[in-house]
């Protein structure tokens, strides 16, 4: 009796071992298994959120280059983009403007884009797209242009192990500084461009002292102007006012210099070059040119009292 308990006793402590050891067998394989699985989640959220780093990058170049290749065409062709968000789509899509190849578009296009993020996905073994894509072109301050890009992105390990769907918003946002203008490109036959430079002046006029106006005017430098034109409507040939417009003021020597016909007419240049021509006067304080002129509206911008 004693023998047969001893035998059962140690056959017992054996299954006892025996189930302990496959439970820490299981217990330590599934933490392995958790631990792959969190590493891996890592992984590709770090992958998830540098290719939205990369994205932005990307809509900042492709929307650069179609608004330098715009400007380009205005340049040549002496005529405003028809058509904007169209042309823009065309150009972000199909890297042409006008049914014309823009080689500048080489790699900035939507398809080189998604093929690129494709290409960065398949080295970490995964696979990711971007669907139902769609890009909107705006302004909501004077000094830039917003390239919005919406789209579903969807990234997913080739093992099952995590997927990622979300949708998306890209900003890229470009600065119309160093830009030309294109109504002084149209409306001088593409004699004189003018930069958009941001004035470096708020304090126009001090007292009898013009020199700060003088320079503004001299350099046709910019201020924002709620009552002029922005930057997309000018490449538009839009003159209308626009919460986000900027304007400048004509330098009609510069024009005279290069044979191109002067106006007598308010400096302003959304005045200057439509057909609008409201009442305008020679200003106070001298120190001025004979030729420079202002409507009412503008005495009081620019800190000035007609003569």
């Amino acid at each position: 009796m004693v023998m047969k308990k001893k035998g059962m006793f140690f056959t017992i402590m054996a299954i006892l071992l025996l189930t302990f050891f496959l439970l820490s067998l299981v217990f330590v394989s599934n933490a392995q298994e958790r631990n792959v699985v969190q590493k891996r989640v890592e992984s590709l959220d770090s992958f998830v959120f540098s290719a939205e780093e990369d994205l932005s990058r990307q809509i900042y170049i492709s929307g650069f280059r179609i608004i330098f290749l715009f400007e380009k065409r205005i340049v040549e062709n002496g005529t405003f983009i028809s058509n904007f968000p169209a042309t823009f789509d065309e150009a972000f899509y199909n890297g042409t403007i006008y049914g014309q190849p823009q080689s500048l578009m080489t790699g900035a296009t939507f398809s080189e884009i998604k093929s690129s993020l494709e290409n960065k996905a398949r080295k970490i073994n995964a696979n990711a797209s971007l669907f139902d894509p769609s890009i909107l072109v705006t302004q909501d301050d004077p000094w830039h242009v917003k390239v919005v890009f919406n789209s579903s992105f969807f990234v997913e390990d080739k093992n099952k192990l995590a997927s990622w769907n979300k949708s998306i918003s890209i900003v890229g946002l470009i600065p119309v500084e160093g830009f030309e203008d294109p109504l002084y490109v149209v409306n001088t036959n593409g004699l004189i461009t003018n930069k958009i430079t941001k004035s470096l002046y708020t304090n126009f006029v001090s007292g009898s002292d013009v020199q700060n106006l003088l320079l503004h005017l001299t350099n046709s430098y910019y201020i924002a102007s709620a009552s002029a034109p922005s930057f997309l409507d000018r490449l538009q040939g839009n003159v209308g006012a626009n919460l986000y417009g900027i304007e400048s003021l004509v330098n009609l020597e510069k024009l005279s210099s290069q044979g191109v016909y002067v106006k007598d007419k308010s400096v302003v240049d959304y005045i200057y070059f439509s057909t609008a021509n409201p009442s305008s006067c020679n200003v106070i304080p001298n120190g001025l040119p004979s030729w420079f002129k202002l409507d009412n509206e503008h005495l009081t911008v620019y800190q000035v009292n007609c003569l």
